[in-house]
């Protein structure tokens, strides 16, 4: 049996990389996990491959084992895992609530990290693994902190990780996009300690351009000149500089 892994399924880009890889790859069926199961069983009517719904909070650690206990009893061929689960809060660290902060940690990074050192060994060579980063992966964000700090965990994850399983036939897929218009703002935003947004992309158009970029074997999607031109000037730009031009955009 053929099948695809989706997390954060029940919405946002999670949600529109099971109508992609259901387009783009010939699968038996496409496991989708969230805590929303009946988000989950919409997802059915859009796609060919049969959805099999796993309504799981993977907050919670035991769920590992739950999907890894599956995993061994069904045995299938793991074509592609998108690790879509995530979450941001944008505000002032020392005023934000702790564990919503450390629950994004644990979601953002420790989550995906689990479900690629589980799902991993029934990935046979030509899978696929596709990670959410962001643009915020490639520099501290003041404001932003612990939702870029998770990301660039899992911006150099990705890297070292398709390093390493290279040998395996796995290839290794981080995206990296800008401003996205999702449910994430719903949970993010909560404040105006945010204020300047240069561009907001579609999910659609991230995915379209991630899976192109995945077709091509490139290691890092990035979708539109104003993103790339940002994440070129933190490579040659002092790091307090490129804070201090973010938080004046701010108006900090």
């Amino acid at each position: 049996m053929k099948i695809a892994v989706v997390t954060g399924a029940s919405s946002g880009m999670g949600r529109d990389f099971v109508y992609a890889i259901d387009k783009e790859f010939k699968l038996d069926e496409i496991w989708v996990i969230a805590r929303r199961e009946e988000r989950l069983l919409e997802l059915q009517d859009g796609c060919k491959a049969k959805i099999r719904p796993l309504a799981m909070d993977l907050l919670d650690e035991s769920n590992y084992d739950v999907y890894k206990a599956l995993l061994e009893k069904e045995k299938p061929e793991v074509k592609v895992l998108v690790n879509g689960a995530g979450f941001g809060l944008f505000g002032t660290f020392v005023e934000m609530d702790l564990k919503t902060q450390l629950d994004s940690i644990k979601l953002n990074s420790c989550a995906l990290t689990a479900m690629c050192h589980i799902t991993i060994p029934f990935m046979p060579k030509g899978s696929k693994i596709i990670n959410l980063a962001s643009n915020s992966s490639w520099q501290p964000v003041p404001y932003i902190n612990v939702y870029g700090s998770s990301k660039a965990y899992v911006l150099n994850f990705s890297r070292a990780l398709g390093v390493e399983i290279k040998k395996l036939g796995i290839h290794v897929m981080a995206v990296a996009p800008g401003w996205i218009q999702t449910e994430f703002f719903e949970h993010a935003v909560h404040d105006d300690t945010i204020k300047y947004y240069d561009r907001i992309y579609t999910s659609k158009e991230v995915i379209d351009k991630a899976m192109k970029d995945l077709a091509k074997n490139k290691k890092v999607s990035i979708l539109g000149f104003p993103v790339r031109m940002q994440v070129l000037g933190v490579k040659f730009l002092p790091t307090d500089l490129i804070m201090k031009i973010w938080c004046k955009q701010q108006g900090k």
